[in-house]
């Protein structure tokens, strides 16, 4: 695999791992209000990817189709809604500021579903990443390393704070900064192992392509509905959620038009 490829892979790993790290310079545990601004800023980031970087490319991937040409980009989206659920219901997983798990019941140590649960949230990421990658690989001309590198950078942007987001509340749970710190790293790992199987599925079937978009869209639209809507809408400081979500929104939109 090309040097400039494996590096767009492991870019937003790189970002959680970053972000992580954090646990050694920050004393302090995170207060809410941050935690509601950095998660509304993700968010944004994440749907804004979902349009520009995926749902927008299938259709137009499609365009052979005519006014049918939303098909597939809407049968993947459906698709990556349903493979989400399915996954949520079944690991065992707890949100940050929760005290309901979900998924199975099981006897997992709140920190390992506390880390679950942000693993869970970047599997689609890692979609992403690799079908942006695989429509490049396989010469469509519409996805160009340009628009991959930029949907991998806008994804290690916001991973940034997601990677401190669940480190420092482990800290903050009892855990030493070193096992803090690497299960943060640990929730990012599964990120270039699914873009890689994303780009393997995609070798394997091409005509797929534009529904693997909408897929990892839909993937990525539950995570940020299911989950990261109702952290950033927790407590008195919404309103910044909202605000922080139009600017993550925003930078991952203009990233896309700009260098894409």
């Amino acid at each position: 695999m090309d040097v400039t490829i494996a590096g767009g892979l492991l870019l937003p790993f790189l970002g959680t791992s970053a972000g992580a790290a954090c646990v050694f310079f920050m004393r302090q545990e995170l207060r809410l209000r941050t935690e509601i601004l950095l998660t509304g800023f993700a968010a944004g980031v994440m749907t804004a990817a979902s349009v520009w970087s995926l749902l927008i490319p299938a259709m137009e991937q499609s365009s052979g189709l005519g006014r049918l040409s939303f098909l597939p980009a809407v049968a993947g989206f459906w698709g990556g809604i349903l493979f989400m659920l399915l996954l949520d219901s079944l690991i065992p997983h707890l949100h940050l500021n929760s005290d309901q798990p979900e998924g199975v019941r099981s006897r997992l140590a709140k920190t390992t579903m506390m880390v679950l649960a942000v693993t869970l949230h970047n599997i689609p990421e890692g979609m992403a990443v690799g079908a942006v990658y695989a429509g490049y690989l396989l010469g469509n001309g519409s996805m160009t390393a340009a628009a991959a590198l930029t949907l991998s950078l806008g994804i290690a942007i916001q991973n940034f704070p997601e990677g401190a987001i669940i480190s420092m509340p482990l800290r903050s749970a009892g855990e030493p900064k070193g096992k803090a710190f690497l299960n943060g790293v640990l929730s990012g790992i599964v990120e270039p192992a699914a873009a890689v199987l994303t780009i393997v599925f995609a070798d394997l079937l091409v005509p797929v392509l534009p529904g693997l978009l909408g897929f990892a869209a839909g993937a990525m639209i539950y995570v940020v509905v299911e989950e990261m809507v109702p952290e950033m809408s927790a407590g008195e400081h919404s309103n910044l959620g909202v605000l922080f979500f139009s600017v993550g929104f925003t930078l991952m939109m203009t990233l896309d038009v700009a260098l894409g």
